[in-house]
């Protein structure tokens, strides 16, 4: 739709006001030429100039505008992040991922980072890991092989940097994360996977995780691991996991004096499931990220395209402004030619 309008940049009410006492000065100059024109040396001239000012100035402020129409498009695409879970009891050897073969938690988290990847091919990624802190290394970028690429470099902290298991670590950098994404992308959709074993080693009360909901579309927690656990090997510094789980060295519980169990809490990885308005999942010998629920809901997210036609109003003020620009020049002009004839 193409068209005139006016559009007051006073508002209605006030431009109207205001262009109403500017017309009605107009006539006011009228009338006073005619009635005071045997006694003035005021020019018709001159009075149809001041007259037109008045007009020129009573238009303007109801700001006429051109009305067009623009067709943008609004791109609802997918913004996954995935947070990983780095503890030292990511290097317990008891999780499985699509086979009966025992694996380390890490390894099984790397899996399923693939297969998130994987479930989401328009989408882009952000990647996070977790340990004493939560760590951004990879902003959102479309760039599913860097994904990949920073799966496979995941690394269990070292046991002397170890602090005990904190399942809120990663609470602060996700909600920066999420609501950065938000921001410059209001129409995505924001999926959050947390690949962990849920155990929580802190004495201190975990926070909750509920402060995600607003900017999240879905979320899983992924637990990797089993219910019956494994001994926590020792993580020395530069070692990874894999190569430790070769040695005889175990984390021992003080309390025992026995090499510590790990488990996987489900209890814990249900509740933050709830607190983000998302589905737990449990991989496992016959479970994946590609076959379980999460694959299925992926497809909610794929990228899609619509095309929306809005109105755009832009004011055209610029040629009444030159208009009036010349007929001040030539007040100014006149007045000045008046006053040396006075003189």
């Amino acid at each position: 739709m193409n068209g005139f309008t006016f559009s007051p940049a006073l508002g209605w009410v006030a431009g109207g006001l205001l262009a109403a006492g500017l017309a009605v000065l107009a006539i006011l100059e009228i009338a006073l030429f005619v009635r005071r024109r045997a006694s003035s040396d005021e020019t018709v001239w001159a009075c149809i100039r001041r007259t037109l000012m008045l007009l020129i100035v009573a238009v303007m402020v109801l700001t006429p505008s051109v009305v067009s129409s623009t067709t943008s498009q609004a791109i609802n695409a997918t913004d996954v992040i995935v947070a990983v879970d780095t503890t030292g009891s990511m290097a317990v050897a008891d999780a499985t991922y699509g086979s009966e073969k025992t694996i380390t938690r890490i390894d099984a988290a790397r899996q399923a980072v693939h297969d998130v990847t994987a479930a989401y091919p328009d989408a882009s990624f952000a990647a996070l890991r977790f340990g004493a802190s939560g760590t951004l290394d990879v902003p959102l970028t479309p760039d599913a092989p860097a994904i990949d690429n920073w799966a496979n470099t995941l690394a269990v902290e070292a046991t002397s940097v170890s602090a005990g298991s904190s399942l809120d670590a990663p609470i602060d950098q996700l909600l920066l994360t999420v609501k950065s994404i938000r921001e410059a992308h209001p129409d995505d959709a924001i999926v959050l996977y947390l690949i962990t074993d849920g155990e929580q080693t802190s004495n201190v009360t975990r926070r909750t995780f509920s402060s995600l909901r607003q900017y999240l579309n879905d979320g899983f927690t992924v637990g990797v691991g089993s219910t019956e656990g494994g001994k926590i090997p020792v993580i020395a510094d530069g070692v990874s996991a894999g190569d430790s789980n070769t040695t005889d060295h175990w984390v021992v519980d003080p309390d025992t004096g026995e090499p510590g169990i790990s488990k996987m809490d489900e209890k814990n990885l249900k509740d933050i499931a709830d607190e983000i308005s998302g589905t737990y999942v449990a991989v496992n010998a016959s479970q994946t990220l590609a076959d379980s629920v999460s694959a299925k809901s992926s497809k909610q997210w794929r990228m899609t395209t619509t095309v929306r036609e809005r109105t755009r109003t832009t004011p055209v003020v610029w040629p009444l402004a030159i208009a009036l620009a010349i007929l001040l020049a030539m007040e100014v002009g006149a007045w000045i030619a008046t006053s040396r004839r006075l003189l």
